[in-house]
């Protein structure tokens, strides 16, 4: 499940305070870092939690479990609660379909017919589909290097999914699920910028949570009824909500504010790299050696479009 170009822009940072000297700022410096690769771990690892999870309870009902889990714990954070202004609530309703209902109920979809590892890895595409719907909207063709970037990306994204849409049938499927929830997020990522500047991250996350609970629950509370529940899977779904759709927020925010959101961006281009890991090292999947090189080749073409639009501005 974002973002920084995979979840979404985050609070307007405030300046940074003087570098403190000496062992605090090594205590900074460390800190900062931790911030830095925190968000990209655990969303990386979260495409293991939904495997795991899928062992005892339904796609729909892990869905609904794991936004549950994540409003209640984004609500203990006192920034989160903050009201928004009425004429943005149609908009954060609009976000929760798009942001988190739709694309959260797809990739568990998905993965009962692809590995958490492929699902992972097609998410190194977000980037790219964001800066594709942002440019539908702004009318306005990006410049040369940003192009590039966005071939090349794309292009690895084809060839993370060729093996599976070479088997055709359940795997062609699941491709196509786990693209329908990359879509989502880049029209979302578009929608959020604007709300996040003016409200700030979590405040429009936290409501937009709420309504996605609502969106999800008709499909949701009946499998989660009907879940039987070992303690592995368990905790992998509580580790989805409370970590991947909760703490992983909070912490991607904290950097921002530290760092500037543009660098707590980063954390993103992990996320491939770690779904791929822990499907090969905890669940034994195996990836085709073409889509490796692909989710390779399209995190280096997320990487040139950013600093080609980080050039720019």
């Amino acid at each position: 499940m974002t973002p920084p170009t995979m979840r979404a822009p985050l609070d307007i940072a405030p300046p940074a305070p003087a570098a403190p000297a000496g062992d605090a700022a090594d205590h900074a410096g460390m800190a900062d870092w931790l911030l830095l690769v925190g968000p990209g771990l655990i969303w990386g690892a979260s495409f293991l939690f939904i495997a795991e999870g899928l062992q005892s309870v339904g796609p729909n009902g892990l869905t609904f479990a794991r936004i549950l889990v994540g409003f209640v714990v984004l609500g203990l954070v006192p920034s989160a609660r903050r009201p928004i202004p009425r004429a943005d609530r149609g908009k954060v309703l609009l976000l929760g379909l798009i942001w988190l209902a739709l694309p959260l109920s797809m990739f568990p979809l998905a993965e009962q017919r692809v590995s958490s590892a492929l699902t992972g890895m097609m998410n190194g595409a977000n980037p790219l589909f964001v800066a594709i719907v942002a440019a539908a909207f702004s009318r306005r063709i990006p410049g040369r290097d940003v192009l590039v970037g966005l071939g090349v990306g794309l292009a690895g994204t084809v060839l993370v999914a060729l093996p599976s849409l070479s088997l055709g049938g359940s795997s062609l499927v699941g491709v196509l699920l786990i693209l329908t929830g990359v879509t989502c997020y880049g029209f979302a990522l578009n929608l959020a910028r604007p709300l996040q500047l003016r409200n700030g991250a979590l405040p429009v996350i936290w409501r937009a949570q709420a309504w996605a609970l609502l969106m999800t629950a008709p499909l949701g509370v009946p499998e989660l009824l009907r879940a039987h529940w070992t303690p592995g899977p368990l905790l992998s779904v509580l580790a989805l909500g409370a970590l991947g759709t909760g703490v992983a927020y909070v912490l991607l925010a904290v950097a921002a504010g530290r760092m500037g959101a543009t660098r707590a961006a980063a954390t993103t281009f992990l996320i491939p790299g770690v779904a791929l890991l822990l499907g090969w090292l905890v669940r034994g999947e195996h990836v085709a050696t073409l889509s490796i090189v692909g989710g390779a080749v399209c995190v280096g073409g997320a990487w040139l479009m950013r600093r080609a639009q980080l050039a720019v501005h």
